[in-house]
């Protein structure tokens, strides 16, 4: 695989991007952090070198039936750059789901795209069968050993470019040709440099593989990152990748975000979700205990829309524990307000939410910038319930952070029972609509709220009115929707929008 990395001809289209000092994280951590600068491809993104890698071995008679790829954005734009370099006709297939200005990167770049599916697996599908089609060839975003010698030359330039042999590399891992072409290349150039991967929580396929031995299909994954969003590691990248990998490392959307804001103080640069894994990996083994002064990241890419980067700035501060959250009990009284107001003893103010809720209580959401850890966080509660405000911690409580702190609260008034679930829609026309042709009025909504952060799919909650009785049919409407969702039963939601039926909570098949 050596052989193949160091002969790759990626530098003809993709730049030998620097390896930057990250000054501000590295007094953060105490250690000696750089970032290697993917982020400033002519794609913004390392998929570049593995799409012209793979294409620059194409026979003459291939290169004229041309080829055709599945993606959503990066290696999209790999192919597409690749094929207008080589003159060879490029078609991707994208799902419908892929924003807006990916599919015009794309076009912008030459290739022909085939909107298709919802599904990164229905436009693969897709792909292969205008490959038969066509007698064209098929170009695969990471499963393949030339896509893995290109994307393996992020690694040579690292060790040609630091000025001390890093003690560490951090890559992020989707399907795993980043991590096998990283692997390969520093597990023979430089044994000693440990190779970790870092993959989002909920999205952790290689590190499956890993404790199965083999790759396996771990089901429907997170897709905050996006770029990283993959349900089974490829063939070639577990078995080049497994037995060099030496530790494999999953963080949480929020880590991921406050780790775009390190980036962005120390670049002035916003990378993507999925760039910033590597980032938000280092912190996290510094903070267990790793070992080591000189620490690489791989900043693999910036292709991050315009809409995602508020969702991205909420969840930052919380990421990086500068933010909490918090409900509490306030009695319905004049003057509650002020002496609560007095308890907090003047915080700087990110939230605060009220909503009339009986002539005796109000329950209030407040957000709070405030630094100092656990234990100052702690101090603060204990001294609000010492003055009579009963408190409820939602700092890590993902229905608060994601549709409870935008809505105003109210329970519902109607008599019959409520159930509350979440869902992931995917963002695409028609899909309220395809919803509620199934729900096809048989049970009313009685509470809806959905937010767009510009991924691929949108995150809705909603209430719907069924009796006991309606509980199994009601189970089949959801299954029947096929889109992912789970029933809700969160001591914020009885707070603030109305009481979520006990003994709901399961995770469902989408």
């Amino acid at each position: 695989m050596l052989r193949r990395i160091v002969s790759a001809p990626v530098h003809e289209v993709a730049r030998e991007t620097p390896v930057d000092a990250a000054p501000l994280l590295s007094e953060q951590l105490g250690r000696s952090v750089w970032l290697k600068r993917e982020d400033l491809q002519p794609v913004y993104s390392f998929k570049l070198r593995g799409a012209y890698a793979r294409m620059a071995c194409l026979s003459a008679a291939e290169r004229a039936r041309g080829v055709v790829a599945a993606s959503a954005g990066n290696h999209a734009q790999g192919i597409a750059v690749a094929g207008a370099r080589m003159g060879v006709k490029a078609t991707v297939v994208m799902p419908r789901t892929t924003p807006a200005i990916k599919v015009d990167a794309v076009r912008r770049l030459g290739a022909e795209v085939v909107v298709h599916g919802d599904s990164y697996d229905a436009a693969q599908a897709r792909a292969i069968a205008l490959c038969n089609e066509a007698g064209a060839v098929f170009i695969p975003p990471f499963d393949d050993p030339d896509v893995i010698a290109g994307q393996g030359t992020v690694a040579t330039e690292i060790l040609r470019q630091c000025k001390h042999t890093p003690d560490a590399v951090f890559v992020p891992v989707g399907g795993g040709g980043l991590l096998a072409g990283v692997a390969a290349a520093i597990k023979a150039l430089s044994p000693e440099t440990r190779v970790i991967g870092v993959e989002p929580e909920g999205a952790a396929s290689f590190a499956a593989a890993l404790k199965a031995g083999k790759p396996v299909d771990i089901g429907p994954v997170n897709l905050f990152a996006d770029g990283a969003a993959v349900r089974k590691a490829g063939a070639w990248t577990y078995r080049i990748a497994a037995p060099l990998v030496d530790e494999m490392i999953a963080v949480s959307i929020d880590e991921i975000c406050a780790a775009v804001h390190d980036v962005f103080l120390d670049t002035r640069s916003v990378i993507e979700p999925a760039g910033a894994l590597a980032v938000a990996g280092i912190k996290r083994w510094v903070a267990a205990g790793g070992v080591g002064e000189h620490l690489v990241a791989i900043n693999s890419g910036a292709n991050i829309s315009f809409e995602r980067m508020a969702h991205v700035v909420e969840r930052a501060e919380i990421g990086a524990g500068r933010e909490i959250l918090f409900s509490a009990t306030i009695p319905e009284r004049p003057g509650s307000f002020l002496n609560f107001c007095r308890a907090l003893d003047r915080p700087e103010l990110t939230e605060f939410n009220y909503r009339f809720s009986s002539p005796e209580e109000a329950h209030v959401f407040v957000g709070l910038r405030m630094g100092g850890g656990r234990g100052r966080r702690d101090e603060l509660f204990q001294r609000l319930r010492y003055a009579g405000f009963p408190v409820t911690d939602l700092t890590d409580n993902e229905l608060a952070r994601d549709h409870l702190r935008h809505m105003v609260g109210g329970r519902c008034a109607s008599p019959e029972r409520e159930v509350l679930y979440r869902f992931q829609f995917p963002e695409r026309p028609g899909a309220l609509e395809q919803f509620l042709d199934v729900l096809a009025g048989r049970w009313s909504i009685s509470l809806f709220h959905y937010r767009n952060h510009g991924a691929a799919y949108g995150r809705v909650l909603a209430g719907f009115l069924v009796p006991e009785a309606d509980q199994a049919p009601f189970e089949q409407f959801l299954a029947r929707t096929g889109y992912p969702h789970s029933a809700v039963t969160d001591e914020a939601c009885r707070l603030f929008v109305g009481e979520a039926q006990p003994g709901l909570l399961k995770q469902a098949v989408g």
